[in-house]
């Protein structure tokens, strides 16, 4: 059972897979940086210095002043604002990856086309040999029909 698990996880397809969970968790990182460090305070500005992490309603009744002043008596909270924020967050997450996918899609190069081996008799359409001087099928010639 050792041997299998060892063959298993040294397939190409799972290191790869590996490399891009540990690539994918430090782009998250850097990601929610932008989101809460450089596009949330400009919203907040653009929006009347709103800070959406401190969005909430108090489900107890009570007004409490800030989100985590509700959190530290274990109030219950709709924090609707983390949820707008983690919203952005994702959608700057799927364009940039949209962005980084297009870009890998541009360098990489297209499969050379390969030449064609066969061809078509025009006069029984079977599928020939294309140096076939003569078709197999019909026994036509084909020497006078390629020009």
């Amino acid at each position: 059972m050792l041997k299998e698990f060892k063959e298993f996880a040294l397939k190409g397809n799972v290191i790869d897979m590996a490399v891009g969970v540990i690539i994918g968790g430090a782009f998250s990182t850097i990601v929610s940086s932008l989101v809460n460090d450089i596009f949330m305070p400009v919203l907040g500005l653009l929006t009347g210095k709103i800070n959406f992490s401190e969005l909430y309603i108090s489900l107890d009744g009570v007004d409490y002043p800030t989100l985590a002043d509700a959190k530290a008596v274990s109030a219950p909270v709709f924090a609707y604002g983390s949820f707008i924020q983690n919203v952005i967050q994702f959608l700057i997450l799927a364009f940039v990856v949209f962005l980084f996918m297009k870009v890998i899609n541009k360098l990489k190069k297209p499969a050379p086309v390969a030449a064609p081996t066969t061809k078509v008799c025009p006069y029984c359409k079977s599928e020939i040999h294309i140096d076939a001087v003569k078709c197999p099928h019909c026994a036509s010639d084909l020497e006078d029909t390629e020009q």
